[in-house]
């Protein structure tokens, strides 16, 4: 049974960190593109980040650049978004995802085969 769970959001304050894990089971890991997705009340869900197999190619959002980086354990089946300079903006509920696909990255979410559950992130100003 595939399984990602999400874990690490909370409250914290515009400037602050935080890192996010998402635990991975029932599926090989290191052979899924992983990514990133986020979801605020009243917009669409947004993609965040993506990282391949290996984890030497990544991709981000322009909203997040250089703030957030996306890397991934594979030993440990856990893939974590590192979160930096939050701004009220990232305030959404965070989501991973698991494609089975050959590519890089991928940023559209049509093309994750798998999803967590979700974690919410609140940045506060």
């Amino acid at each position: 049974q595939v399984q990602l769970v999400e874990s690490g959001g909370r409250l914290v304050q515009a400037g602050g960190s935080l890192r996010l894990s998402c635990a991975a089971s029932g599926f090989t890991f290191r052979t899924y593109i992983m990514g990133w997705f986020r979801h605020a009340p009243g917009k669409d869900r947004e993609f965040v980040a993506s990282i391949s197999w290996t984890g030497s190619i990544t991709e981000y959002a322009d909203s997040v650049k250089g703030r957030f980086t996306i890397p991934r354990d594979n030993a440990k089946n856990t893939l974590y978004l590192q979160m930096n300079s939050l701004k009220p903006e990232d305030t959404a509920v965070y989501y991973c995802a698991a494609s089975g696909l050959t590519r890089f990255t991928l940023t559209s979410a049509k093309n994750y085969n798998y999803w967590g559950q979700g974690t919410q992130v609140t940045v506060s100003s």
